[in-house]
């Protein structure tokens, strides 16, 4: 059965992380007791206590896959992952189980990034399996202290689609925001929610399409603001960048004298005077420009990025302006898998430009900016 299958067919997967307490338990115990008629296999991939609790259970038993008493499906990976996703498929196909999606818990020191792999690089497991979205839950409270002490949790933010925090209850509005300007910087384009004990719409974490290739490029303009000084003088190079089109950017004017060698990057940024900067491993840059791309120069250049930064990049995304192509190009990638394909045409209304994120550790964004813009067209 290798017929490729149409992606409404394919089983949606999405990957729930988060550090050791931060509350994913609950939250998937609230899915488990509320999705009623909307069947879900939920693979733990969770070691020791946090474990779903036996009273969700219909019984015991050593089966890996145990079916739950509101028709879910719930399975422990002792073994590897792609051998469960597999027996499910079978189960499934067989009519032996039913289920509509999959949510995949990872264990609390997990680096999300082999599991996302999981989903391409395996041809049996990438025809059945769509990936959705990562999504991970940071604990208000213990947060700040994780991210500074454990890089995995770095690594499960920068590869999220969507960011929920849990026990904001447990904090003043203070210490919320300051961690919530944080996630920002490591992960512009996750959009960040506070949840009260699991407390949240499940929707809005169960469809979210984070790994398709779409024409929306959101970053958080918290963000953008932020970067405001950098962008200045980093991209003043006679080409402008598209401020124009972000509210927050109108009051600067692009043709007064910045000062460009670097100076301004450092020590005018005016936004962080309130916030302690953390030099997080993980960060994030954006990229934009009025110019197109070559496009044999632009795939020369990020594939010998990949090559070398793969292991460091986390997400990369993109609507790229492509000299002698109509419509904008939609770009992206998870570590060294890389994917584009054509999107919308550019209507007459629209000023073609180019949009990239590139989220990851300790990635020279000099590097990238200039050999970006090494890759314009004239």
């Amino acid at each position: 059965m290798n017929t490729p299958r149409s992606l409404d067919k394919m089983v949606p997967v999405t990957i729930l992380t988060g550090f050791l307490g931060a509350g994913k338990t609950t939250l998937l115990k609230r899915i488990l007791t509320e999705f009623h008629g909307r069947r879900v296999a939920v693979i733990e991939n969770e070691f020791g206590p946090e474990s779903i609790d036996n009273d969700l259970l219909v019984q015991d038993s050593d089966e890996e896959i145990i079916e739950l008493s509101n028709g879910c499906v719930c399975c422990t990976v002792r073994g590897d992952l792609m051998r469960t996703l597999s027996d499910l498929r079978v189960k499934r196909e067989a009519g032996q189980l039913n289920f509509e999606r999959v949510i995949l818990e990872t264990t609390g020191m997990a680096n999300p990034g082999p599991v996302c792999q999981t989903f391409f690089m395996d041809d049996d497991i990438a025809e059945y399996y769509r990936l959705d979205a990562v999504v991970t839950v940071v604990d208000a409270k213990h947060g700040m202290s994780t991210l500074d002490e454990q890089p995995e949790a770095q690594k499960q933010v920068g590869f999220a689609d969507r960011i929920l925090i849990s026990k904001k209850d447990l904090v003043n509005e203070v210490d919320y925001e300051a961690l919530r300007h944080r996630l920002v910087h490591m992960n512009p384009r996750a959009p960040i929610t506070a949840v009260n004990f699991g407390d949240v719409d499940l929707k809005s974490i169960i469809d979210i399409s984070g790994f398709n290739l779409n024409s929306i490029l959101d970053i958080d303009p918290e963000f953008l603001a932020d970067e405001h000084p950098d962008a200045a003088h980093s991209h003043a190079h006679g080409h402008d960048h598209g401020h124009d089109h972000h509210g927050h950017d109108h009051d600067h004017d692009h043709d007064h004298d910045h000062d460009h060698d670097g100076e301004c990057g450092a020590h005018c940024n005016h936004a962080h005077h309130h916030h302690p900067k953390h030099d997080d491993e993980i960060g994030a840059f954006v990229f934009r420009s009025n110019k197109p791309f070559d496009p044999a120069r632009l795939e020369e250049f990020l594939g010998g990025v990949v090559q070398v930064y793969g292991p460091d990049l986390m997400r990369y995304k993109g609507i790229l302006y492509m000299k002698g192509i109509n419509r904008r190009m939609l770009f992206q990638g998870v570590h060294m898998m890389m994917g584009a394909e054509p999107g919308k045409p550019w209507t007459a209304a629209e000023k073609p430009s180019t949009k990239m994120v590139f989220i990851g550790r300790k990635l020279p964004q000099e590097i990238f900016t200039r050999g970006l813009e090494q890759c314009l067209a004239g």
